[in-house]
Parts: C-alpha cells; sequence; structure tokens
C-alpha cells in the first residue's frame, strides 16, 4: 500500500464493466479528467486513447482477476479510483426465474466484486484511493420481476460496509451511488420517469472532484417524478 502520492503524478482509475452503458460512460468522462483508466470487461471496451487499458477480465474468476491486477501492476502500485460498475439484470418473477440466473446475478454482482476488492486492497493509497459502487434504489425498496438483481445489489451494498470498517484505518473512501431508473442498455426496466447517463455523470463528477476529506458515503438519486422513491420514503 502506498503511504503518500505526489499529486504531480499521473492519477489511475479502475473501472469494471466498461464495454457498454455506465461502465463506457464513466470510463471516457475519466479519461477526459485525465486519468489514466484501466477498463475492466468480458468482451473487451472500444475506446481508442492512448490513456485507456483494455483488459478482458472474467471477474467471476478470481484467477482472472489476479491476471487482471498483474497487469495493473506492470503500470502502477496505486489506484486512485476504483468504481465497482460491473453488473448483470434479468427480469423475470420469482416463480419463474431459475436458480441459474438467480445465481449468476449473486455471482457477476457480487461474487465479482469480492474478488476485484480483495485483489485491489494491495493498490490502496492512503488517505486518497476512493471507491465508488454503483448500486440501485430498488435494492432498498424492492422491485417486481427483479429479485435476482435486486438480492444481488443489496448484498453488494453490504460487503461494500463491511470494506468501509475494515479499511476506515487507511483513509479509503466509500462512495456508494444508488440511481433510480436509467435509460441504458444494460438494464431492461421501461419507465417512463428515468434518468440519462449525463444526469448521472453529473452526480459522479460532484463526487470525484469532491476534496478527500468530504465523504458521500451514499447518495440516492433519482427523476424528480420518479414516484416509487417517494412512496418508499427514500
Amino acid at each position: 500500500m502506498w503511504q503518500n502520492k505526489d499529486e504531480s503524478l499521473e492519477r489511475y482509475a479502475l473501472v469494471t464493466g466498461t464495454s457498454s452503458g455506465l461502465g463506457l460512460e464513466i470510463a471516457n468522462y475519466l479519461l477526459d479528467e485525465n486519468f489514466v483508466v484501466f477498463g475492466v470487461s468480458r468482451n473487451g471496451t472500444n475506446i481508442t486513447h492512448g490513456h485507456f487499458v483494455d483488459i478482458v477480465t472474467d471477474i467471476c474468476s478470481e484467477s482472472s482477476v489476479e491476471e487482471m491486477f498483474e497487469v495493473v501492476r506492470g503500470m502502477t502500485d496505486g489506484i486512485d479510483i476504483l468504481v465497482n460498475n460491473a453488473g448483470i439484470c434479468e427480469m423475470a418473477p420469482v416463480e419463474e426465474i431459475s436458480s441459474r440466473e438467480f445465481s449468476d446475478h449473486l455471482n457477476y454482482n457480487v461474487l465479482g466484486s469480492f474478488h476485484v476488492l480483495k485483489h485491489f486492497r494491495s493498490f490502496v493509497i492512503e488517505n486518497i484511493s476512493h471507491v465508488i459502487t454503483v448500486s440501485s434504489a430498488v435494492a432498498k425498496t424492492g422491485y417486481q420481476e427483479l429479485s435476482a438483481y435486486v438480492a444481488s445489489k443489496s448484498s453488494l451494498e453490504g460487503l461494500i460496509n463491511v470494506c468501509r470498517q475494515e479499511w476506515n484505518k487507511h483513509g479509503v473512501r466509500f462512495s456508494t451511488l444508488t440511481p433510480g431508473f436509467m435509460n441504458t442498455e444494460d438494464v431492461p426496466i421501461e419507465c417512463d420517469k428515468v434518468m440519462s447517463t449525463d444526469d448521472f455523470i453529473h452526480v459522479f463528477e460532484m463526487i470525484i472532484k469532491s476534496p478527500n476529506h468530504v465523504h458521500f458515503p451514499e447518495i440516492v438519486f433519482s427523476h424528480k417524478d420518479e414516484g416509487y422513491l417517494q412512496r418508499s420514503g427514500q
């Protein structure tokens, strides 16, 4: 673990799930902010940029994650920002979703993040590293036909809360972003009141540009007319 860092050095970010959707948008935003970005995905990412490192990884496999971090180690020993974004979302009523489909959500959305967090630990820069996790407001409210997704995101938030406590002594910041319904190709939810990826990036920008001593443990945000959040008291 790095004890300190010269602010003149390059800043490094690792983003999971960069092949499409939010992960792709986050990677492009961080590149615009002059980060060196390690993009992690199962299928590779269509970004052509001198500061983008595309690493094909199956985060469900711990050995694949270890190999990914060996690539990262070849360029840096410290990561400023880790974005836990990778996830899958399939819709089906509880009585119709298969055990395999339910298990796939837990493996990819929870176990995959566990593998990344476990091996990220040695890249922590004391009092600088910031772990940003993309969750969902439905993890708190529930939503019909999303049992596997809701269960996995709720479990992921629990894992993040444990890491926050264990790494607090190293000054690691943790921010969990819990948006409402969003218009992305990765989440098959139809809703009249949704946010765009630009809306998400506005919130993301606020988080990463905040001073190191300012913490945003969790931010729940949604379209102002998204009724299900108001009904649930969020």
